[in-house]
């Protein structure tokens, strides 16, 4: 059997025609909780949120709790952002036997696409689609001081005059990077608009290296028009927001198997088990303040959602929360028939 161009990702055997899929690295919603959730229900591998090079470097003992990883969401990647070459070599060298006390990744990414402005204002992010020598140094300066794979994620361009995203996979791939992620919108579309796969399909035609398609990856249909980019393997970010089960749903697709969605039941039974699950690494608190906006992805498509979800975003600790997600297999079952993309 041919060896699929991204095993190295997965730590397994994949047949070379099948599509891996990859969730996402996320801020503020792929943590360890929602790894997990999407490892068990068919990723075949997952990032971690990006996490700052610069922190790496003095220390910050929150950013060590970023980029902790445990064994249930094994192989996941981890994802750094910068834009100093050495600064980054050094935070690949660190985190390359693992952060806080937990297990390595498989690979170092490295964040070329996230469009928020703070990100961009220093250099980081998206800015380096403005830089391509600087990508090809900062891959280099990584890929020499990690044993583990490097691999990029970019944007077609820094906006619609400036689609170079072709060329930078080439600094890329020259730096020495093993795959490349593409995000089909300009760090001008931010996530609005939508994703244009002819540019993925550009880099496809570009590089020898394998090319993960990302934007727009919400179902099984929409995975399947990816792949028709000539991609190795797909990202799905918020397709999978309040939805893990998609990646069972895009594997039933492509299989050319039938697809039985999740019930109501069953999504507030994997919404709560998210919250435990984050309770455990995080402490209640911060899981419950940050689940407030996580677990509502999980009804959001359900007519006469909202005034639940106010009171989910009022909700004070884990049993208020828990107490909402029995409740909402109640509040929305009349509804279920015109659930909207369940």
């Amino acid at each position: 059997m041919a060896e699929h161009p991204l095993a190295f990702l997965t730590g397994r055997a994949v047949p070379a025609d099948e599509a891996v899929l990859i969730l996402a690295p996320m801020a503020g919603y792929s943590d360890r909780a929602f790894r997990v959730l999407c490892r068990r229900f068919g990723a075949d591998a997952v990032v971690t949120e990006m996490i700052s090079a610069k922190a790496i470097c003095f220390g910050d003992r929150k950013t060590a709790a970023l980029g902790r990883i445990g064994a249930e969401e094994l192989p996941c990647a981890l994802q750094l952002f910068g834009s100093d070459p050495d600064t980054l070599a050094h935070a690949a060298a660190v985190v390359s036997g693992g952060m806080g006390g937990g297990l390595a990744p498989v690979a170092i990414d490295i964040n070329m696409g996230c469009p928020v402005r703070k990100i961009v204002s220093n250099g980081e992010g998206s800015a380096l689609m403005r830089n391509p020598p600087l990508v090809r140094r900062i891959v280099e300066a990584v890929r020499r001081a990690t044993p583990l794979p490097v691999t990029v994620k970019i944007r077609a361009g820094y906006d619609g005059d400036h689609i170079n995203a072709p060329m930078v996979a080439q600094y890329a791939e020259e730096g020495g990077a093993r795959a490349v992620t593409v995000h089909g919108r300009t760090r001008a579309q931010g996530y609005s608009g939508q994703a244009d796969r002819s540019v993925i399909a550009a880099v496809c035609r570009a590089v020898s290296v394998p090319v993960i398609g990302n934007g727009d990856v919400v179902d099984g249909e929409s995975a399947a028009r990816m792949l028709d980019t000539g991609c190795a393997g797909l990202m799905i970010g918020r397709g999978a927001v309040g939805n893990p089960f998609v990646f069972t749903e895009i594997r039933a697709h492509l299989s050319g198997k039938e697809y039985d969605p999740p019930d109501l039941r069953a999504r507030a039974a994997t919404a709560e088990e998210q919250l435990r699950l984050a309770a455990e690494d995080k402490g209640e608190a911060i899981a419950v303040a940050e689940a407030r906006k996580q677990l509502v992805a999980y009804f959001h498509s359900f007519r006469g959602a909202s005034g639940w979800r106010r009171e989910m975003q009022q909700a004070q600790n884990m049993a208020e929360m828990v107490e909402l997600l029995h409740r909402a297999c109640g509040t929305f079952a009349s509804d279920i028939s015109d659930a909207i993309n369940p």
